[in-house]
């Protein structure tokens, strides 16, 4: 066996005794970015290696592998990247104003330091702020809407729940809303995703810079029945939600643009093919025509909107030629 091969068969027992549940050959497929075979001949080695391997049909009809009482998860591989991970997953929580997020990530990088040796912790410290000079900007750079730390703590807490949000919004003599928060969308501009019953059963976005204030109630809800904050978020370019707008999308980029536009992901759900003219078109279904039209304009006229007419007319008067670079 490679050491190669050998260092992955530690890391895989390493997860199989550190989940409860075990891991099933989709999520090793996922962990190790290998084939259905690869997967299967690693649970095989991991089987023919130890011999406290329990094996477990979940009701999802996934067989699941599981180390028991794994001396494994005692043994202590080098932690300089998790430590550099911690610092960039709490600086990022820093940016987006989840300080509690951000306490604990550094809580859990000073327990793991703490555990270090004294040569080895002031190696990985040092190691840690050497990546994050050199990576500049961790978190989004560019403008972003301020946003108060304090409305994240509440909405992370009613989160949790779930219970229902008591919210000033807006102006200062705005009156207080009862909302039942489903999930929030960060971004340039950040927006809670709430449905405010005395508005009916739709949901709603909040623009979180626009929230003064915000309460977590002791009063539980129902999440709405199958929602994902992913599916919901994809019904968007942006985060703008409009149903009217919402519809097949068809954008085509120049020969001289097609490389560039290849590099981006649009949308979660595009789908892009290249043209015999070395041309690209790219289509999703989205809505948020407005979003679009920004993001549309760095390109000048190396793209054309073929499709919706409403986004097409939007933009069709700004398509510059002048701009000396692509995004």
């Amino acid at each position: 066996m490679s050491f190669a091969k050998a260092q992955d068969l530690l890391r895989l027992a390493l997860i199989a005794s550190s989940r409860y549940s075990g891991i099933s050959l989709a999520q090793i497929r996922s962990e190790f970015d290998v084939s259905h075979r690869t997967a299967q001949r690693m649970t095989a080695a991991l089987e023919t290696t130890f011999a406290n391997v329990e094996i477990t049909d979940g009701p999802d009809r996934r067989r699941r592998w599981r180390l028991l009482d794994s001396a494994i998860a005692r043994m202590e591989p080098r932690q300089e990247t998790t430590i550099e991970a911690l610092e960039i997953a709490a600086l990022s929580a820093h940016e987006d104003n989840r300080l509690r997020h951000a306490r604990a990530l550094e809580e859990m990088r000073d327990r793991l330091m703490s555990l270090l040796p004294a040569r080895d912790a002031l190696r990985a410290e040092a190691d840690a702020e050497a990546v994050l000079a050199s990576l500049g900007h961790v978190a989004r750079p560019g403008p972003r809407a301020a946003q108060r730390p304090e409305v994240m703590d509440a909405v992370i807490e009613a989160l949790r729940g779930p219970f229902r949000l008591e919210i000033s919004y807006g102006t200062k003599d705005s009156k207080q809303r009862i909302v039942e928060p489903h999930g929030v969308l960060l971004g340039l501009r950040s927006y809670l995703v709430a449905r405010q019953p005395a508005r009916g059963p739709e949901l709603l976005n909040f623009r979180m810079d626009r929230i003064r204030v915000a309460k977590c109630l002791d009063e539980s809800f129902a999440f709405e029945s199958g929602f994902s904050i992913d599916t919901y978020a994809a019904k968007a370019f942006g985060a703008y939600q409009d149903p009217a707008q919402y519809g097949e999308v068809v954008w085509k980029f120049s020969p001289g643009a097609a490389a560039r536009a290849a590099g981006f992901q649009f949308h979660p759900n595009q789908k892009a093919e290249h043209q015999p003219d070395d041309s690209l078109i790219v289509c999703f279904h989205a809505a948020g025509w407005l979003e679009m039209a920004w993001f549309l304009y760095q390109w000048g006229d190396a793209v054309e909107v073929l499709e919706p007419a409403g986004l097409r007319d939007l933009t069709k008067n700004y398509r510059r030629s002048d701009f000396d670079a692509l995004p």
